[in-house]
């Protein structure tokens, strides 16, 4: 199985790290807080949580440097489980990345893109699932119809929205009430730390840290992937964390907690009432509105890359290769784009939330172990970037990703047997597509 490498490198240093960043800062950041204050009860372990969550993504993007720099093709994990490992687990981790990495991912960042959208407008009157099956639908259009539009529209959306974050934390600041962070005291934050639910509160800052591997997906198009490739993987990983940081000290400061945690996926409108006043909660919602624009055009341009280089390394699904001229892959963007749609219509954000993070926890965890086996395997692969920090931040990323799937077991049993499902019908898939390509 041999990466294709027919695709022209037209993607810069900036487009790979907007990448990064608007597939991070997506509606894991303006969501997810709520359901955490809720589960876990303290505001200061909810801020660690955030904290961990971010050195994990910093530690895998670490890991992941080194390995698309040494392998810089397009696919992601499709690509290096297949090469490290074994086809099938490449395989498998391709058909999970399309409905768990990319499909659901969209589907909940078109939800809350409705729901922040309608608090803007201060109505109701068009359901928050019509306007996000719109923006699905025409985000689909543009990154098929023209990657040079695509890209510079990309790069443009993600520009506006990490300074929209950086206004947010610099006006928010004003607002924030230190004694609310400080929470009950030293024990009970150190009891929330080490409580099961605080393990399975990572589950909702590992969906809202996902995309800190986005540039992986498309190394086969970055100019200088070598060069390139770990600049964008951790620089924008970095960023997006003290973004998060902050963003969360205002979240948690500005808002009593009870309003937080009963606010799901409307956490960011409700700190933004308390900071701003109604006139700027909706100002802010409405950016949010626009921010999450960037988050699924993101999303629709990384994730069809797997599926396509899937396309062309197994012929009885040949089609989601087929490309137009100058644009995208259409048949694996129109079939990720399908698969949102249905998930919109049929799941609840809480539940896509919980299956996004634990399902990509397990792949993460596998693809960032694969530089100890290709080490292990190929010491003369050449290597222009090394994992900084390895075997320690390596080890360090595996085990916060253990720690957090064992408890996953135990508290959310439902959400790891859809994930252990999907898995299974990957390996299906994976069957039937060598046997009819023979």
């Amino acid at each position: 199985m041999s990466p294709s490498s027919f695709q022209e490198r037209r993607f810069g240093l900036l487009t790979a790290v907007s990448l990064v960043v608007a597939t991070m800062i997506g509606t894991g950041i303006f969501t997810t807080t709520g359901f955490l204050l809720r589960d876990i009860g303290s505001q200061p372990a909810v801020l660690i949580a955030w904290l961990l969550g971010g050195v994990a993504a910093a530690f895998g993007s670490l890991a992941y440097a080194e390995l698309v720099a040494a392998l810089p093709h397009n696919g992601g994990e499709y690509q290096l489980l297949s090469r490290i490992y074994h086809p099938a687990l490449g395989f498998i981790a391709g058909f999970v990345s399309l409905v768990v990495g990319f499909a659901a991912p969209v589907a909940a960042s078109a939800i809350a893109f409705g729901e922040y959208l309608n608090l803007a407008l201060g109505t109701a009157a068009i359901s928050p699932l019509i306007w996000g099956l719109g923006l699905v639908v025409a985000a689909s259009v543009i990154h098929s119809i023209h990657l040079g539009t695509g890209s510079r529209v990309q790069d443009l959306l993600t520009i506006g929205k990490a300074l929209l974050i950086l206004l947010f934390i610099i006006g928010g600041l004003a607002a924030v009430d230190p004694d609310r962070l400080m929470g009950s005291g030293d024990s009970q934050t150190l009891d929330a730390v080490l409580s099961p639910a605080f393990a399975v509160g990572l589950i909702y800052v590992s969906y809202a840290y996902t995309g800190w591997n986005a540039a992986a997906y498309i190394a086969g198009e970055v100019r200088q992937p070598e060069r390139y490739m770990p600049i964008a993987l951790v620089a924008g990983t970095l960023m997006v964390t003290l973004l998060y940081l902050g963003v969360n000290a205002v979240f948690l400061g500005a808002a009593p907690a009870e309003e937080i945690a009963s606010a799901q996926e409307r956490v960011g409108a409700v700190a933004a009432m308390h900071a701003f006043g109604e006139l700027g909660g909706r100002i802010l919602s409405g950016l949010i509105a626009l921010g999450l624009l960037s988050t699924v055009g993101a999303l629709v341009m990384t994730g069809p890359r797997i599926y396509e280089a899937m396309g062309r390394d197994y012929p009885a699904i040949r089609m989601l290769a087929r490309r137009r001229l100058s644009g995208g892959p259409v048949i694996a963007i129109a079939l990720q784009s399908t698969l949102a749609v249905v998930m919109m219509l049929t799941s609840s954000f809480e539940a896509l939330v919980s299956y996004v993070g634990f399902t990509l926890s397990v792949f993460a965890a596998l693809t960032v172990a694969g530089v100890f086996v290709l080490r292990a395997r190929e010491p003369g692969l050449p290597r222009p970037y090394r994992s900084w920090g390895h075997p320690f931040t390596t080890v360090g990323f595996i085990a916060l990703m253990a720690w957090m799937i064992v408890h996953a077991v135990h508290q959310r049993p439902v959400i790891v047997a859809v994930g252990a499902l999907t898995v299974f019908l990957g390996w299906l898939g994976y069957l039937a597509a060598r046997r009819l390509g023979r």
